[in-house]
C-alpha cells in the first residue's frame, strides 16, 4: 500500500529558519514545530502522529530533530512503525519500518543516545555561563513579567476578589506567575 511522504521539521526557537531542513524532498505535507527538542509537548508533531495512515513515510532531517532523549525517540520510533509507517531520517541515512535488523535498532539507539548527550552538553555549558556570569556580577536574570506599577495593580485586584484567571488573562501571564507575584 502506497501512502503519503510526510515531512517533520523542528526548530528550536521562532527566529530558526525551517528552510534548510527537506529542501528539494517532495513531500505531500509537512508539519513544522518551532520548540525545544527537550519538550515532549510539540503540536506539530502530535498532530503528525494522528495524521499518519499505514503506507505513509515520515521523513525527517535527523534524528534529533525529531528528539532528543532516547526514551521519546524509542516511543515515536515504535509508535510509527507498529502501525505500519516507514520513518527516515536524511541526515543519518536510517529508515525504520518495524521489521528492522537488530543493527537498524542498535544504530537507532546509540544515534539517540548521541542526541540526548549533546542536549545535556548543552544545558552543561548554559549553566556554567550563567554561573560564571552570576561570579563576575553581570548575570541579571530573566526579565520581570510585571513593572512594579503592574504588581501593585495585581495585588489590589487580587484582594478585591478577581478571579486569579481572569487576572491571569489581563496581565498576560500564567498563573504560576500570577500566585508567585502574590506570594511575593
Amino acid at each position: 500500500m502506497k501512502g503519503q511522504r510526510i515531512g517533520y521539521i523542528r526548530v528550536s526557537s521562532v527566529e530558526q529558519n525551517t528552510d534548510r531542513q527537506l529542501e528539494g524532498v517532495e513531500l505531500d505535507r509537512t508539519f513544522t514545530d518551532k520548540a525545544s527538542g527537550k519538550d515532549t509537548k510539540r503540536p506539530a508533531l502530535e498532530e503528525l502522529l494522528r495524521f499518519v495512515r499505514e503506507g505513509d513515510v515520515v521523513i525527517v532531517h535527523s534524528i534529533d530533530r525529531l528528539a532528543r532523549t532516547l526514551p521519546d525517540l524509542r516511543r515515536i520510533v515504535e509508535d510509527l512503525t507498529g502501525r505500519s509507517v516507514q520513518l527516515r531520517f536524511l541526515k543519518e541515512n536510517l529508515t525504520f519500518s518495524g521489521d528492522d535488523s537488530p543493527m537498524s535498532t542498535l544504530l537507532l539507539s546509540v544515534m539517540g543516545a548521541f542526541a540526548e548527550f549533546e542536549r545535556a552538553l548543552i544545558r552543561e555549558r548554559q549553566a556554567e555561563g550563567v554561573a560564571a556570569a552570576k561570579r563576575r556580577g553581570v548575570y541579571k536574570g530573566r526579565k520581570h513579567a510585571l513593572s512594579g506599577e503592574q504588581v501593585q495593580e495585581l495585588r489590589e485586584r487580587a484582594c478585591n476578589g478577581e478571579r486569579k484567571s481572569t487576572l491571569a488573562k489581563a496581565f498576560r501571564i500564567s498563573r504560576e506567575t500570577l500566585y508567585r507575584y502574590l506570594a511575593t
